[in-house]
């Protein structure tokens, strides 16, 4: 896998998160805090030099509270990578079958990266909460008191098209040095 695919797998997880409409495989010991979602995001990076990368595909997040598991899929649903996390430890496991290990998202990111990414946050996102860290600025509120848009960790986010389980599309943005960052996720089912 290129390292423009990793990045691209990782941001969309960090955010982040198709042609997969299946149902995630559910976590063993489901709690009222259990939560799934499927879907396709798309990631665009643009760079100074005018030259853009885009990767796109699926994703389907199944989350008991305690411990999540989220695959990527390319757009014809071949699962591309899974990252499986709970306190204290996180994994990414290649569709080659090359693992990355650390103690949370976050660190996993950076080590996969080389720079700090706001994993942790998107399981909050994709229910259209605020993690308490780190602290987010600018917050706006739909009429029904739920976020709408907010900069967090570093990415500019709007979150829309609500249903009972949290927003439908994430919409985030980073700028860095050199290039811009754009990743768009839309919920297809919960």
């Amino acid at each position: 896998m290129s390292a423009w695919l990793r990045w691209a797998l990782l941001a969309a997880l960090a955010l982040t998160l198709a042609a997969c409409t299946t149902t995630p495989k559910p976590i063993e010991g489901v709690s009222p805090d259990a939560f799934s979602r499927i879907g396709r995001f798309a990631i665009t990076v643009n760079e100074e030099s005018g030259k853009q990368n885009a990767v796109q595909g699926g994703f389907s997040w199944s989350d008991d509270g305690r411990r999540y598991v989220l695959d990527l899929t390319n757009p014809l649903g071949s699962t591309e990578a899974r990252v499986e996390g709970q306190p204290g430890a996180a994994s990414l496991t290649k569709a080659d079958g090359t693992r990355l290990f650390a103690d949370n998202p976050d660190a996993l990111a950076e080590d996969a990266l080389g720079s700090s990414m706001p994993v942790s946050g998107l399981r909050d996102w994709l229910r259209g909460k605020l993690p308490p860290q780190p602290e987010a600025t600018e917050v706006s509120r739909d009429e029904l008191g739920r976020p709408a848009s907010f900069e967090q960790g570093g990415w500019r986010a709007r979150l829309s098209r609500y249903d009972t389980l949290g927003p439908q599309l994430l919409v985030l943005e980073r700028q860095e040095p050199g290039r811009r960052i754009m990743v768009r996720l839309v919920v297809n089912q919960p």
